[in-house]
């Protein structure tokens, strides 16, 4: 079992990390291997796994080699027994709580992987029980759940992955981002998250709750209500596993989803060119499958979340921000001198095509990547591997909960101006919505009793 360089991880972490992680200076310009680095060790990492899903089962696909998976949570005992089975020889301690797993002193590192509004209980309980945390995307349901989670993170020093793993995906987002950092598309106009449509539905009947479901622990946090299900292709239609996203009780709808992704991207090329003051306005249009009255959906049997939807995003700047359903998905990228386009299959733009007769400098995709260990099996495998070498050195890494809620914070608003069906003024210093008080009470939301954050 990997041993942490301290006599008191939680003592350590809270006294110490956070400030060391932030004054660490990278100097690499060249790629350097995790692989070697783990390999040269005699031990692995030991994982606690929280939501078994087919995300969870992703991620451990792509970082078996380094892990031994020695406990799983998952209120479904199908899943978690499923997962035990095929990841940890069926050695794993099971249970539906999520606790028992946090609690474990023979655990290095958590990995959450349950629906989104399952995201920031554990990861904060976790933090503060001393574990380093990779969580999945996107890491809040509200903006004010990301305020809690920068505190709590700054405060212990875990080190904490966010999902987001185009951001280690290297020979296309990374090296779009380097030919940004260069200047080799000038100061930048726009930036455009095209992200795709979602789902709408019929009504969807309630049905008996699967036998091996604990249904009021999967609701958690949210209202409790009937479980919902009806066959079809796939998995069907459901208030449940994977159709969480669609709706909003559970998910921001596709503006978190794939937002989380794409205007990510977007973010982070905007503060690579030294654009990096936040959104002052967001608004535009957005269409639902049912009738909203102040913000909240009329119909409950069925999909809500939006599903086209065209918002501009403006900045101080000038420059703004496009997050649209209606065209090839990807990341465009304008300014003054070119732009781009880049997705998860490709990367195109006349300043691509200019790379032939004048390359990029040799470390520039490092000096994005921030001179972290560059692994180049597949985008997946190369964040996690991010995150285990941040473990080991108590470094930053390279999706991490202040970056990610900066652009989140974008996605969430976008979600509360189509819940409203108006622009909204934002705050950026105070993260807080101006003149609107009935929009600024989507920055949160309530905890169902039996289910608030233990701190």
């Amino acid at each position: 079992m990997f041993t942490p360089k301290r006599s008191d991880r939680r003592v350590f972490l809270k006294a110490a990390v956070a400030s060391a992680a932030a004054s660490v200076p990278y100097h690499f310009s060249n790629e350097r291997s995790l692989s070697h680095e783990i390999k040269s060790k005699n031990d692995r990492m030991n994982v606690g796994v929280i939501g078994s899903g087919g995300i969870a089962r992703e991620n451990m696909d792509a970082s078996k080699q380094w892990l031994d998976i020695v406990a799983i949570a998952d209120v479904d005992k199908s899943r978690r027994e499923e997962f035990n089975g095929r990841f940890a020889g069926g050695k794993a301690a099971l249970t539906e709580d999520y606790r028992e797993v946090i609690s474990r002193e023979d655990i290095d590192v958590i990995h959450v992987a349950t629906p989104d509004h399952w995201h920031t209980k554990p990861l904060v309980e976790a933090m503060l029980a001393g574990k380093d945390v990779y969580c999945e995307k996107p890491l809040t349901l509200t903006i004010d759940e990301g305020k809690l989670i920068r505190k709590v993170q700054r405060e212990t020093g875990a080190v904490v992955q966010v999902g987001t793993m185009q951001r280690s995906q290297f020979d296309t987002f990374v090296k779009a981002l380097a030919i940004v950092s260069e200047g080799r598309l000038g100061r930048i106009k726009q930036v455009q998250a095209a992200i795709g449509s979602a789902p709408a539905s019929p009504a969807i009947p309630v049905r008996q709750v699967p036998d091996g479901l604990n249904w009021d622990r999967w609701l958690g946090p949210a209202p409790k209500v009937a479980y919902r299900h009806s066959e079809g292709s796939n998995n069907g239609l459901s208030n449940c596993h994977y159709e969480f996203r669609w709706w909003y009780e559970y998910s921001g709808g596709k503006l978190t989803d794939w937002g989380a992704h794409h205007v990510d991207i977007c973010n982070w090329a905007l503060k690579l060119n030294g654009q990096s003051e936040g959104p002052n306005l967001i608004g535009g249009t957005a269409s639902h499958p049912v009738e909203f009255k102040e913000g909240f959906p009329v119909e409950t049997d069925r999909y809500n979340t939006a599903t086209n939807f065209h918002f501009t995003v403006s900045y101080p700047s000038g420059a703004e921000m496009i997050i649209r359903n209606d065209t090839d998905n990807g990341v465009l990228i304008t300014g003054d001198k070119g732009r781009i386009f880049v997705n998860r299959s490709k990367l195109v733009g006349k300043p691509v095509e200019d790379l032939q007769h004048n390359p990029l400098p040799e470390d520039a995709l490092a000096k994005v990547y921030r001179g972290l260990p560059m692994e180049r099996a597949g985008s997946r495998t190369a964040h996690w591997g991010n995150f285990l070498h941040c473990v080991r050195q108590r470094e930053t890494p390279i999706s991490d909960v202040e970056s990610h809620m900066e652009m989140l914070n974008v996605c969430h608003l976008a979600g509360i101006s189509a819940r409203f069906g108006r622009a909204l003024k934002w705050d950026n210093i105070n993260e807080q919505i101006v003149g609107d008080e009935q929009a600024n009470h989507f920055l949160a939301r309530p905890y169902r009793e039996g289910y608030e954050i233990e701190m």
